[in-house]
């Protein structure tokens, strides 16, 4: 066997070792290999041999897009493609993350406070309807309605006599994030390939011919943005234009748009003649061509828009300047595999995996392809990479990519449910950095939801409801009914302390979090009141969210302030400031209405037992306590745990695409493992993921994406009660795997493998030397630096033992 197909057949899966024995044997085989390939340097050998570890994370296809949903997204946090890759002409669709309709504005309602005790009343009395009706007319955003998203342009390659081509293949390479087309016309084949940098913040096109002299196109910029016009400038094709007035269809009135917007296409050619103009760029006979795209508005912060969107793209591609193409690639691939690669999965091997990802995507059901899974997995890692990174917005409702004037929910910050599901993944997949735009967000909505909580309820403290947009609005919007909930900023929150629980970066916890933490929870100790029927401490008004109107104490908004209180308190107590402060939290906390089990055994979703068992709503709001919470766990609070699965259990397993994946996540804290794979399984089904892998709500929503990946985590390793539980919900349909690169509060990161269901060995290492706890249904020995580490049981299949920190441990099943 020659050494290329030896290599194939050793590195061909993400296998990793057990044992030190297994270990021993991989690194021989290694060896041998590069010992026959005799011809590679050992660090050229170490570097294919990685490559090939990671060769199946493709997406790919045999014909081009047609459907939005259909084309391949590329992104860098900022700028967003999506890749339709035609062959007689080629569509990239472009999004500027800023690029949004609206300007500065102040949406809180003046004076609503002054309705809030009547509203009130009318909900203690059980006049739900008269409380809405008054609410509505006097509580609510001005305007009612928030700003949406917008696509900023496309970029068209025309290419004649290509019509008619053959061996056609697109694929999205997620490993690397780069797309490529390739096909042939004739005897020649034609390459393009795409990514999206964060480095150098272009988005680069590489298009190329195996023949010489046989590359000849045309480039054009378009925008669907009326008034834009487009011209050459500096040796580069630019599109510029401004948003304007627009008329809201939903609230009948014009409202103004006032960003500005440029986008700049460079480029370098190999060979032959580029000519351009207003019209487009014209290349003839090239052998190879790199096009860098720029793009740019007047947004500089939601107070200020003054930016200049012409000098900055005219700054970006100097930066570029003539820097290569494989130097561009270069650092973008290093850039991105920074981050993607810190994370392995390996769940086992299926034929399917040779075939065209739409396919296995139709028959995922009906075959065995645990990669699919595996790729599931790691497309969510990547798409946040994609859209959310240092110093950009945070990935919204559709990430980054937006096709649509007038997109689905305006394409916002969706904050009941929607915003936090796509961070999930962010801590425990160690993408860490990715979280950083959700914080930026935060610092901003503190400030206008100060004069939103001053506003609406003559409250200190900063208060978000369940939408924002790129101006940070947080007054409630659109209706009374579901906008009224108070407890979306307090939710974000929990990001923060989960932020500090994974790291343990004090300066972080007390220089960011702690004041967003504190201002948060010192809302809640001026809005919450005394229930006159119970005496407990209740939020109101509020909603269940988008579930039963405005109400008097809904379960799910107690259970958030309880943990944001919860986390206010332990972040003043490693910080050691404001005791006072904590005390009072400690006792507001306690006397909050607290979880309570009804008449069908469920968790009341209200103060009132008052839940139908027939009801499947696709929030299962009252649920926040068992996840991403921690209130409600199987062994220290059983009976709420039982009636949390009851719940659910009415509930059922339906719902739109963010629903089942947060049912995923669910089910792995009930540690029902072949159920959450259930759940898992209907997320890759057509009915819920469309060809490009993109989840479907329908239409499109990303959070489907985000909550599939962070469960199939939530499923190998939890960390949320303070202890490692190694496999809490292993299914069955994966007997054997392995995972590497987890990371779980306490700073630990965690790799594990399995065999027929049960742990084998699985490898902590403690970044910071705190003590481990761990939680196995396998026995488990310990040994660091070839030393069995002395161990304390404190409990059935729990062990505890001190760590030191940058020193790794090894738990061996003694089976």
């Amino acid at each position: 066997m020659d050494s290329g197909r030896l290599r194939e057949k050793i590195m061909r899966k993400k296998t990793y070792p057990a044992t030190r024995q297994s270990m021993v044997l991989t690194l021989c085989l290694s060896a041998l290999c590069l010992a026959v390939s005799g011809c590679m340097s050992d660090n050229a050998a170490r570097s294919r041999l990685d490559d090939e570890n990671w060769a199946d994370m493709l997406l790919w296809y045999q014909k081009p897009a047609t459907e939005w949903t259909e084309a391949l997204p590329v992104g860098n946090g900022r700028l967003g493609a999506m890749i339709f890759g035609g062959t007689a002409q080629e569509r990239l669709q472009f999004n500027d993350d800023t690029l949004w309709t609206g300007e500065p504005h102040e949406y809180h309602h003046d004076g609503a406070a002054e309705y809030l005790p009547t509203v009130r009343r009318l909900l203690f009395e059980g006049q739900q309807r008269q409380a809405d009706r008054l609410a509505a007319e006097h509580m609510m955003s001005v305007p009612l309605r928030q700003e949406k998203y917008q696509p900023f342009g496309d970029l068209y390659l025309d290419f004649p006599g290509h019509g008619d081509c053959s061996d056609y293949r697109r694929q999205l390479d997620i490993d690397s994030g780069l797309a490529t087309v390739r096909y042939r016309v004739g005897a020649a084949t034609f390459t393009r390939e795409v990514f999206s940098s964060f480095p150098d913040q272009v988005i680069v096109v590489r298009l190329s011919c195996d023949k010489p002299g046989q590359l000849t196109f045309t480039a054009k910029l378009g925008s669907p943005h009326p008034g834009t016009e487009t011209l050459v400038l500096d040796e580069s094709l630019v599109l510029r234009g401004q948003l304007r007035e627009y008329m809201d269809r939903r609230s009948k009135s014009k409202k103004p748009s006032v960003l500005k917007f440029e986008a700049r296409l460079g480029w370098q050619a190999a060979g032959g003649q580029v000519e351009a103009s207003g019209d487009g760029v014209d290349v003839k006979g090239a052998d190879s061509v790199t096009l860098v795209l720029a793009a740019a508005t007047s947004f500089r912060n939601f107070k200020d828009v003054s930016g200049d969107p012409a000098a900055c793209c005219r700054r970006t591609l100097e930066a570029v300047g003539r820097r290569s193409y494989e130097s561009l690639c270069e650092r973008h691939i290093a850039d991105h595999r920074r981050l993607f690669r810190r994370i392995a999965l390996e769940l086992g091997t299926g034929e399917a995996a040779a075939k065209p990802t739409d396919e296995r995507i139709e028959n995922f059901t009906e075959q065995y392809d645990p990669e699919l899974t595996e790729l599931y997995f790691q497309y969510g890692r990547y798409l946040l990479i994609a859209s959310s990174r240092p110093g950009s917005q945070p990935a919204n409702l559709q990430g980054i990519w937006n096709d649509k004037i007038d997109p689905p929910w305006e394409s916002k910050w969706t904050t009941n449910i929607n915003t936090e599901m796509n961070y999930w993944p962010a801590e425990v997949t160690a993408l860490s950095e990715c979280h950083e735009p959700l914080f930026d967000l935060l610092d901003e909505v503190a400030v206008s939801g100060a004069k939103t909580a001053r506003a609406h309820y003559d409250c200190r403290g900063w208060v978000l409801h369940h939408n924002t947009d790129l101006w940070r609005g947080t007054a409630p919007i659109n209706a009374a009914n579901h906008g009224i909930w108070v407890t979306g900023g307090a939710w974000l929150c929990q990001h923060l302390w989960e932020h500090y629980a994974f790291n343990g970066d004090r300066e972080f916890l007390r220089r960011r979090a702690y004041p967003l933490l504190k201002g948060a929870a010192t809302f809640f100790v001026d809005f919450l009141i005394e229930d006159p029927k119970t005496g407990w401490l209740i939020s109101t008004p509020s909603n269940s969210p988008e579930n039963g109107g405005l109400v008097a104490g809904p379960t799910m908004d107690h259970q958030i302030i309880r943990d944001l209180f919860t986390n206010c308190i332990k972040a003043s107590e490693v910080l050691n400031i404001d005791r006072d402060f904590r005390q009072e939290l400690t006792e507001l906390r306690r006397r909050i209405a607290p979880n309570q089990i009804g008449r069908y055994g469920q968790l009341q979703e209200w103060l009132e037992d008052k839940d139908n068992p027939n009801n499947k709503h696709r929030h299962v709001s009252h649920l926040f306590g068992l996840h991403p919470g921690k209130e409600i766990s199987r062994r220290r609070t059983p009976y709420l745990f039982a009636a949390a699965r009851k719940s659910l259990e009415m509930r059922g397993d339906g719902g739109t695409g963010w629903s089942m994946a947060w049912k995923v996540n669910f089910q792995a804290r009930f540690e029902d493992g072949d159920h959450a794979y259930k759940m898992l399984s209907s997320l890759l089904t057509p009915q819920r993921m469309y060809p490009n892998m993109f989840d479907a709500h329908p239409p499109f929503q990303i959070d489907g994406n985000f909550g599939g990946t962070a469960g199939i985590a939530e499923m190998l390793l939890q960390s949320h009660l303070d202890e490692l539980h190694l496999l809490p919900a292993l299914p069955s349909a994966w007997p054997a795997g392995y995972v590497k690169g987890l990371r779980a509060r306490g700073s630990f990161d965690v790799d594990i493998h399995w065999k027929d269901g049960k742990l084998v060995e699985s490898v902590i290492r403690s970044r910071l030397g705190n003590k481990c706890r761990v939680r196995s249904s396998t026995p488990v020995a310990v040994t660091s630096g070839g030393k069995a580490v002395v161990i304390k049981r404190t409990e059935d299949d729990v062990v505890e033992f001190d760590t030191r920190a940058n020193r790794q441990y090894v738990l061996l099943a003694q089976w």
